[in-house]
């Protein structure tokens, strides 16, 4: 059975940071590249970061500098740095299985002015 669950959301204010992590099981880790995307009240859910089997990422342009995603394949866990938050990046943040409908629960994160 294949489980994604992602933690660390919170309220945090303006220039802040937070860190997510998402454990994944019941697949083979290593080989799977993994995305971050997020989701704001009336928005459509868009992908923030991605990071592939050898380490490889990409960034939307609006967290470029900011966010830093990255991968301990020892623990089967992905993670999402967020540096510089703004409030604009409150959403609710999920974790996803590349090339598969696997997705997490969501964590929600929320940044004040």
């Amino acid at each position: 059975q294949v489980q994604v669950v992602e933690s660390g959301g919170g309220l945090v204010q303006a220039g802040g940071s937070l860190r997510l992590s998402c454990a994944v099981s019941g697949i083979a880790f290593r080989g799977s590249a993994m995305g971050w995307y997020r989701q704001a009240p009336g928005n459509e859910r868009e992908l923030v970061a991605r990071i592939t089997s050898i380490g490889s990422t990409i960034y939307a342009d609006s967290v470029k500098g900011r966010f830093t995603i990255s991968r301990d394949n020892a623990k089967n866990t992905v993670y999402l740095q967020m540096n510089s938050l703004k409030p604009e990046d409150t959403a609710v943040y999920y974790c996803k299985i590349s090339y598969s409908n696997y997705w997490g629960q969501g964590t929600q994160v929320t940044v004040s002015s």
